[in-house]
């Protein structure tokens, strides 16, 4: 973050706030009116606090910083999905997707600038991880993402999926309090933690965390291989987490929270998407609790060699599954025009009209 020696007041608990309204002789409810500036208003500047006087809103300016996400560019595509580029007060772009259907409005978020896991068919994990985002400026992505949906369709959020650029759970304490604020219900999103899904690489260790903490969002697990020699080849992280250690953690999330768990498999030509492959996704299935497998289109991206898969291909692997009971869906990509799509956030430059 840019250093301007001043506290960032989004940090400040609401005891901390009242602490200092009580140090400068303030009354008491000056500190519910500056938390609801910023946590339900969504205020982005102390002068924007109109019902404080000018000169408690210079003494704010002058103690506290209150940075905040700024939108870069933003793309439209063709059926309807939005990509922005957020712009944080140091300069790094990070990038947000507003994903509408019939029924549901879902942003798509980042949890980090770039990534350190190198996935091979992720655009992110081409990029360098430059930094954990804090948790108020995933809180903003996610007002600006309801703010464009309210904008566009004029209808608020349904559900948020940390499933954007970076591993939410290697920035743990951030993504967690960012939920933590999201879901309150005397903030300015007030959403049930219910339509929420952190989406991990698999980080068994932070899963089990997530049990332990008693959390009451949904699970997602990026599997995209059913045996370690080949989720090895595309996901480095396998190698230290692997499918065994991953099985045994999401059955502690289960059990410690009862909370929804999916998986999620992209299918890739001639690299998973056999029957075989599919037998052996079956065997991963039926030693956890998940409610749904989410098969997933591929998209290509210029660093990795990865082809999507002939339609047969895909019909024969989703009707395989289906005759064995699984409860599986066919996600189709949205966004692809403008890079917005499952594994294509890489920040490109865009020209923008």
């Amino acid at each position: 973050m840019a250093n301007t020696g001043k506290k960032n007041i989004r940090h400040l608990s609401l005891s901390e706030l009242e602490t200092y309204f009580e140090e400068l002789g303030e009354k008491k409810f000056r500190t519910r009116q500056v938390y609801e500036w910023i946590w339900q208003k969504h205020a982005h500047s102390f002068e924007a606090m109109t019902n404080l006087s000018k000169e408690l809103r210079q003494k704010l300016a002058d103690n506290f910083s209150l940075p905040a996400l700024g939108v870069g560019a933003t793309q439209y595509s063709a059926d309807g999905t939005v990509k922005s580029r957020f712009k944080t007060v140091d300069g790094h772009a990070v990038e947000g997707v507003l994903i509408p259907t019939d029924e549901r409005k879902t942003a798509c978020v980042s949890s980090q600038i770039g990534c350190s896991l190198s996935c091979k068919f992720c655009a992110t994990g081409y990029m360098e991880r430059k930094r954990n985002l804090d948790y108020d400026e995933i809180y903003d992505e996610v007002v600006l993402i309801n703010q464009q949906s309210e904008r566009v369709y004029n209808k608020k959020l349904t559900n948020i999926v940390f499933m954007g650029m970076g591993e939410p759970l290697l920035n743990y304490k951030n993504v967690l309090k960012a939920i933590e604020k999201i879901t309150d219900p005397n903030g300015g999103l007030a959403m049930s933690p219910r339509r929420i899904t952190v989406s991990t690489a698999g980080v068994a260790k932070m899963i089990r965390q997530l049990g332990e903490d008693q959390v009451r969002f949904k699970l997602a697990l990026s599997l995209h291989a059913a045996n370690d020699q080949k989720r090895n080849e595309i996901m480095p992280i396998n190698e230290t987490n692997n499918l065994k250690a991953l099985i045994d953690a999401m059955n502690f999330f289960y059990k410690a929270t009862g909370n929804e768990i999916t998986f999620e498999y992209i299918l890739f030509k001639d690299f998973n998407d056999s029957l075989k492959d599919a037998d052996e996704l079956i065997r991963i299935y039926r030693q956890v609790p998940a409610d749904l497998v989410n098969i997933i289109e591929y998209n290509p991206i210029d660093k990795a060699a990865f082809m999507k898969p002939d339609e047969n291909a895909v019909q024969a692997f989703m009707q395989y599954l289906e005759k064995h009971r699984v409860n599986a869906r066919l996600r189709r990509s949205r966004g692809k025009d403008i890079d917005a799509a499952c594994g294509q956030l890489a920040n490109k430059e865009v020209q923008v009209g």
